[in-house]
């Protein structure tokens, strides 16, 4: 997965607005662009956006609850975890390395930690930064205690995708091992050399700090919400934090990371060599995309973006940043509940900014169909096999898919998203849990450890979640059905997983005409619509009807 001065950003640091709650004060906004994040709030957006343009903040605002508990209002004091956005940090920090000259682009891995002695052993600086050194994954959970050396352990014993160099996987591990090398090479522990060295801000300020362990990041800290509805990590995970260091970790406000990309892009970071690095071209992704040290550059609109994006996790919180060079613009937003994520609502306004128009607002949403009957609510059942259950929630419907069948009639994927990469993903999965790689031998086993010995694995359908490919299998082990999701790269490496996990699920509300069109403001969900015919539920989608009838009892 995928961040202008600080002095100025503190005098209006009171600003913020909530749609849930009474507002600190009012945003410092200017009247077109608040009335368009007001309506986005009211579709679904909580957390905090910060605009910039020259280093000069235009838009500073503040949405919803940042607890649902107290009812506090988030607001742009709220500090949020930027998941892998820290890697821009990290990557930072070895380019100040590599500015003083202690360091080089090309410095092989072994020449700093030759306890990696696999092929990753030969990869460079740079194939950490753009991750093309051959690992693949993670090398410890998030809220796992890992020392240094067991990191090192950890990743010495990850079974290399390629050789470094001759392809690409997104990876945690990558840069943690760029963290150990920056400390190594440093002399210097890597929370102190990122404090003194790449958070530090032009003014003396420094941009945040830490969501576990120290120095932790200063300021009232906004609950996040999973999916399932849970409240997540609010840290103070006593460590070692190895697991996560350099890859994530960080926490801020919006406003302090805009003012910390502020910061590196003109040259205040690390030097214009450095900040032309990262500006990119780097490692070519297709489609006008590369991969530069930290970040990902695109073109939107005939214009140039760096962007990078973190959440997910157990925190519940999505953070993302793009700069706009050609207009030294930058946004940085984050969020603190899965219903509009950050990362989702930039995706919906970015190409209005790369363009220099107004803010769109959210689609409409559908409505005019009136109440469903009671009696509509319950199961359905397919010919396949497959059910959909339906419930109500306030003025609208849930329904969930259970199977293979009713997850492809339920959330049909967009054009975008061919069905053989949704086939491909599944095997990838399957592949995994069937102990085909020393990943999946090493999942198997956790699996086995927690439920018992796992005696079968089937598909249970594939559906596009968060921006990624999640693909559900039932898992029977110890003498139980448990279902389950996972989010593999190209590699078969684990992006994500949950374990047990809910059935897939779409929010409607109902349509003009009738029927039920998802809740869906930015246009970007699965194209269904869903009608009630007596005994029976239909779904209409891109691909034709599915048609399933009220189950008996």
């Amino acid at each position: 997965m995928r961040k202008i001065g600080m002095a100025a950003l503190a005098v209006v640091a009171l600003a913020a607005c909530s749609v849930d709650g009474p507002a600190r004060a009012p945003s410092r906004c200017d009247s077109t662009t608040e009335t368009t994040l007001r309506a986005w709030a009211a579709a679904g957006f909580s957390g905090s956006v910060a605009i910039a343009v020259r280093g000069a903040p235009t838009c500073l605002a503040a949405y919803g609850r940042a607890d649902d508990a107290t009812g506090a209002p988030n607001s742009v004091d709220t500090v949020f975890s930027i998941g892998s956005v820290t890697k821009a940090f990290t990557a930072a920090a070895a380019l100040r390395l590599v500015d003083r000259g202690a360091l080089s682009l090309d410095t092989r891995v072994r020449s700093v930690v030759p306890e990696i002695t696999s092929t990753v052993g030969d990869a460079t600086v740079r194939q950490l930064m753009q991750h093309t050194s051959g690992l693949n994954g993670s090398h410890g959970a998030d809220r796992e205690p890992l020392g240094r050396e067991e990191a090192i352990a950890a990743i010495a014993a990850m079974e290399p995708a390629f050789a470094p160099g001759t392809g690409y996987v997104y990876t945690n591990a990558g840069y943690t091992l760029l963290a150990l090398i920056v400390e190594a090479v440093s002399g210097t522990g890597f929370r102190d050399f990122l404090v003194s060295n790449v958070l530090r801000l032009p003014d003396g300020d420094v941009a945040g700090g830490f969501w576990d362990g120290e120095p932790s990041a200063p300021g009232p800290r906004a609950t996040g919400y999973l999916d399932d509805g849970r409240p997540g990590h609010r840290g103070g995970f006593p460590g070692p934090h190895w697991a996560v260091e350099g890859n994530g970790g960080l926490a801020m406000t919006t406003g302090e990371l805009a003012s910390w990309t502020h910061a590196l892009f003109t040259g205040r970071i690390v030097a214009p060599a450095s900040v032309d690095l990262i500006r990119g071209p780097g490692h070519d992704l297709g489609g006008g995309r590369s991969e530069t040290p930290g970040w990902v550059r695109l073109e939107e609109n005939g214009a140039v973006v760096l962007a990078t994006a973190g959440g997910g996790g157990d925190v519940g919180h999505n953070a993302v940043v793009a700069w706009l060079p050609g207009r030294e613009e930058v946004v940085a937003m984050a969020s603190n509940r899965p219903e509009l994520a950050a990362e989702e609502l930039l995706r919906r306004l970015l190409p209005a900014l790369a363009a220099g128009d107004p803010l769109p607002a959210p689609d409409p949403r559908p409505v005019g169909g009136g109440p469903v009957d009671p009696a509509a609510m319950g199961r359905y059942r397919l010919d396949g096999g497959g059910t959909v259950e339906v419930r109500t929630d306030g003025d609208g419907l849930v329904i969930s898919a259970g199977g293979a069948d009713a997850v492809a009639a339920l959330l049909p994927p967009r054009p975008t998203t061919p069905d053989r990469e949704l086939r491909a993903h599944e095997e990838r999965v399957l592949a995994l849990l069937a102990g085909r790689s020393q990943e999946g031998r090493e999942e198997r086993a956790a699996i086995e450890s927690d439920l018992g010995r796992v005696t079968g694995v089937s598909p249970a359908g594939t559906v596009v979640d968060d921006g990624e490919l999640r693909s559900y299998v039932t898992v029977e082990a110890g003498g139980r059905s448990v279902l389950a999701w996972y989010a593999v790269n190209a590699e078969g490496g684990i992006e994500g997983a949950q374990l047990p996990a809910d059935p897939p699920s779409l929010r409607f509300v109902a349509a003009a005409g009738g029927g039920y069109r998802p809740d869906d403001p930015t246009g970007t969900g699965p194209d269904v619509t869903v009608r009630f015919e007596g005994s029976r539920l239909v779904l209409l989608g891109p691909a034709g009807t599915a048609t399933a009838t009220r189950a008996a009892g």
